[in-house]
């Protein structure tokens, strides 16, 4: 049932009222200043064109609002002692994060020469959105933030992943109402339906109502009341409305409606954990309407602007050339008296500063917003428990999956008590052959359940949802707030959080020039049930163009590793894990796959990330006259194969074979960390033989990433050509030219003088690719001869 707060008796005393007006008067002060100032911070003097920044730019239309919130969470945090954080999901919202935080001085101890004084806010209102200084987002470099705010739709399943496994803390989630119209927004009201409230923590949503987006108005805030609650209600949500225009009235419905919410979420809680209770709760949520750009001039140039679109980024845009534009902006700088506001010297005077928690409880200065500081290491067993016998290359077959499920179940095992490991994916974990993790923890859920139902657990650590996005933004709240995870998905549609993950990317390239930001664990994708073995799922399921999007990205944070087989999957999987600061993709069949190296085999040449496998080749020790490179499981078998018919049609032709696990070392050494020196690259490929070249995704991303070393025009690249259907495995193969039989016909083609001595072998190549081609037609399987194919060199 809804509640409406705004006609009940007064919550606030005159004092408190008086002391959170000035805090809000102080932040909109503030806010304003950091748009439009770059000088007289404190309008000691009549404000001139100069005192202004030449180009105006920031969004002062969501601040207002934000700065209500900012004041209200100060209020109920310092009076209950209250963990807190706050996601600031409205887009451009960074000068009232700002304000907010360089108040209760948690901006000026992390950056020590904005000082709260005159001096201090002159360089803060400078800052913003200037060269060299701050975005206009609530972005890394503003304290208390772990979300950025400038892609809008992710607010909400950050706020959810911060508060899994948190059970003292308390996530308020502003959701501006432009944003509640994207579809990663409106799939992540439902996490409620996975939120424990014995081990997690608890989520306040407050939807902003402001009205307007850039310029249209905003679908919820044009619902009716009674709609809009249906719609809330749906959702699993009480919620709790405050309205109006009038600050006195709204600061009296907002401390209501904060206070009955919280109350409602200790009860939730305490129900929970004292008492017992399994039923679903209905958690509270405020929904907020004030007018877009609240308190900001109400007409510019004859045109209405507060309560519009107009003033969604910056209401005055000609002040330093239009003398009426200069008045309203001093009028309305002078609007919030900042005389009462800031003592001679510019610092915030005590009333401001009463309704501010101390310490860690400040929203700019919790621990939660730099993860890093809460962090443990993560309690990885050794691998060896785990690794599959090898006796000899080639001659057992694994799914490297599922040994890596065994792995996992360890991890979550050894995790149960500490609760800092979340498995999070699609509704894929037992697809993807990770279901081991079970016997440690079931699938999160708190909805209702069946006897038909397996491994639903109202306090499981593995968490499925069909919405990619909602598990994107759970896992990376969960990351950002100091806790560990992996994100399992099939390649194909993993590119639903391009986005997503372009966001993330951005923030860790910027805290890494933060020293104020402690690293965090690495966002791990494991990427399974990939483009080659989607035979059975078809064309739609085929894309394995997520590697490619990644290696756009900032050299320093992106890692994309294709493990040929389980032991060097399990290595692979045993660094991500370790590692920090950077996203890390890897990509690894689900199928039964051959084993190629033992455990210490694996592990130095996931080190290495590129070397020769000598046992495959018959270079002996002298200058191969060509190449056969790899990446990838399937691209592995085909060139070990192709390496095997080679040996018994031309026994004379000394190959290479050269296998990549981690696809950045063919980057040069100066453009990617992993990447290698044009002398390491030479030694490996040669500097003039044909290298053919079997790649996992794309080939024209091996081109990219090898186009400046010197043999590039002697590299060949097969892969996957957007070619693809229902059909059997080694034909998707066959169908993107990346067969065994095509390697070999490669082979013949570029190396100097077979293509007459090695007529005849092409030519059996060929009556190879038309027998397949007959075979899967008439009997729906693979020949034979490839279906029972082991390495025999």
């Amino acid at each position: 049932m809804s509640v409406d707060t705004r006609q009940a008796s007064a919550t606030l005393t005159d004092d408190e009222l008086r002391t959170l007006d000035a805090h809000w008067r102080a932040a909109n002060y503030l806010a304003v200043g950091q748009i439009y100032l770059m000088s007289n911070p404190l309008l000691t003097e009549p404000l001139r064109p100069e005192h202004v920044k030449p180009r105006l730019l920031g969004h002062w239309g969501t601040s207002p609002g934000l700065n209500l919130v900012y004041t209200h969470l100060n209020r109920v945090i310092r009076a209950r002692d209250l963990d807190a954080l706050c996601i600031w999901g409205p887009g451009h919202g960074g000068p009232a994060v700002v304000a907010g935080s360089w108040l209760e001085g948690s901006y000026t101890e992390t950056y020590p020469d904005i000082t709260r004084d005159a001096a201090g806010m002159a360089r803060l209102f400078k800052q913003f959105s200037f060269p060299g200084g701050v975005p206009s987002h609530v972005a890394p470099e503003t304290p208390g933030s772990i979300h950025e705010g400038g892609e809008l739709g992710y607010s909400l399943s950050h706020a959810y992943g911060a508060a899994l496994d948190n059970p003292d803390l308390v996530v308020t989630c502003v959701i501006g109402d432009g944003e509640a119209e994207t579809g990663p927004l409106a799939a992540s009201w439902h996490s409620n339906k996975f939120l424990d409230p014995v081990h997690d923590g608890a989520v306040l949503p407050i939807l902003h109502l402001n009205g307007y987006k850039i310029a249209n108005p905003t679908v919820l805030a044009r619902l009716p009341e009674s709609e809009l609650d249906e719609l809330l209600r749906g959702y699993g949500h009480d919620p709790l409305h405050v309205t109006g225009d009038d600050p006195a009235a709204v600061h009296q419905a907002m401390a209501r409606a904060m206070d009955t919410a919280l109350d409602r979420i200790a009860a939730i809680q305490r129900a929970a954990r004292e008492d017992g209770a399994t039923e679903r709760p209905r958690w509270p949520v405020i929904v907020l309407r004030t007018p877009k750009g609240w308190t900001g001039p109400a007409e510019v140039d004859g045109l209405p602007v507060e309560g519009t679109w107009r003033s969604h980024q910056v209401p005055l845009s000609a002040v330093r050339d239009n003398p009426d534009h200069l008045r309203q902006l001093e009028a309305w700088l002078r609007s919030y008296r900042p005389e009462e506001l800031f003592d001679e010297y510019g610092s915030p005077v005590p009333a401001v500063l009463a309704c501010v928690p101390e310490g860690d409880r400040r929203l700019g200065a919790t621990p939660h917003a730099n993860g890093g500081l809460l962090l443990r290491e993560l309690p990885l067993p050794p691998l060896e428990k785990y690794a599959v016998p090898v006796d000899k290359p080639g001659a057992t077959l694994h799914e490297p999956t599922r040994v890596l499920g065994d792995m996992l179940e360890d991890v979550m095992r050894a995790t149960t008590d500490r609760r800092d490991f979340r498995l999070v994916g699609p509704d894929e974990t037992a697809s993807n052959r990770l279901q081991a993790v079970y016997a440690a923890s079931g699938k999160a859920w708190q909805a209702g359940t069946l006897d038909v139902d397996e491994h639903l657990d109202r306090h499981g650590r593995v968490m499925e949802i069909l919405s990619e996005h909602t598990c994107q933004g759970w896992l990376e709240g969960y990351l950002l707030t100091g806790r560990h995870g992996l994100f399992s998905c099939y390649e194909a549609f993993v590119h639903i959080v391009d986005s997503m993950v372009n966001q993330h990317i951005k923030w860790l390239r910027v805290t890494r020039r933060l020293p104020w930001r402690a690293p965090i664990a690495s966002l791990n994708y494991l990427l399974t049930s990939h483009v080659w073995r989607q035979d059975h799922n078809g064309f739609s399921h085929q894309d394995p163009g997520f590697v490619d999007h990644i290696l756009n990205k900032s050299p320093e944070a992106v890692r994309v590793y294709l493990p040929p087989d389980a032991n060097t999957l399990l290595s692979v999987a045993d660094h991500a894990l370790r590692s920090r600061d950077y996203v890390n993709v890897v990509v690894a069949g689900k199928q039964p796959c051959f084993d190629w190296l033992t455990m210490d085999e694996a592990r130095v040449h996931c080190a290495r990330g590129a070397g020769i496998w000598d046992w495959a080749g018959t270079e002996n020790g002298g200058e191969p006259d060509v190449v056969l490179a790899c990446a990838g499981d399937v691209p592995t078998q085909e060139v070990l194969a192709a390496a095997g018919l080679l040996r018994r049609h031309l026994p004379q032709l000394a190959v290479r074979v050269v296998n990549v696990v981690d696809i950045a070392r063919l980057m040069p050494q100066g453009e990617h960390p992993h990447g290698m020196t044009d002398f390491e690259y030479d030694g490996l490929f040669t500097p003039d033989k044909p290298v053919i070249f079997a790649y996992h995704g794309y080939p024209w991303l091996i081109h990219r990433l090898a186009y400046r070393r010197t043999g590039h025009q002697h590299l060949h690249v097969r892969g996957y050509k957007e070619i693809g259907t229902t059909t059997t495995p080694f034909d998707m193969v066959v169908r993107n030219d990346l067969d065994r039989y095509r390697l070999v016909m490669d082979v013949i083609d570029r190396v100097p003088g077979l293509a007459v001595r090695a007529a005849a072998v092409r030519q059996r190549m060929e009556d190879a690719r038309l027998r397949h081609h007959d075979w899967i037609r008439t009997h729906g399987t693979d020949l034979p001869e490839v279906a029972d194919w082991a390495w025999g060199g």
